[in-house]
């Protein structure tokens, strides 16, 4: 199960694109609102700004939790002129990021947006992340030691 398809998340849209949000950079993201034409404008609620939060782990996949280490992230909130709403949390300190990302969240929140920015951002972010993750699947793929097959080539 992947970790965006939870089925008991109360919004699980949001979900998504905050996660694909998160990992792309903000060149990319401003790069893709290009194509997106009128934007409101946007104030600041709160940030950005970066801070730690505690990673947590868990032993063997189901055991018990344990915290495995820090990591840095940045946080912003902004309202759009709608009075719509956007947070965004990302990891690293990147300011323009997490500002960015705040202000797609709130616009996704607009019906009348929705399906503009999931075309222009949202989808194109999206495709980009899953081709990477592609070529670094079959990279390691391509390191793969069949211990089996040496184990047979051995008797």
């Amino acid at each position: 199960m992947t970790p965006h398809s939870l089925p008991d998340h109360p919004h699980p849209a949001r979900r998504r694109w905050m996660a694909v949000l998160a990992r792309a950079d903000a060149a990319a993201i401003e790069t893709r609102l290009q194509a997106c034409r009128d934007l409101p404008p946007y104030i600041r609620l709160r940030g950005p700004e970066s801070g730690l939060v505690m990673v947590r782990g868990r032993a063997g996949g189901a055991g018990g939790p344990f915290n495995l280490g820090e990591m840095t992230v940045t946080r912003c909130t902004v309202r759009t002129d709608q009075g719509l709403v956007g947070h965004a949390y990302v990891p690293g300190r990147d300011a323009r990021q997490a500002e960015l990302a705040a202000m797609v969240d709130a616009l996704m929140q607009d019906p009348a947006r929705a399906d503009t920015l999931e075309a222009a951002v949202i989808a194109p972010l999206e495709a980009a992340q899953q081709a990477r993750q592609a070529t670094r699947t079959a990279k390691a793929a391509a390191t793969k030691v069949q211990f089996f097959a040496m184990q047979t080539m051995r008797t």
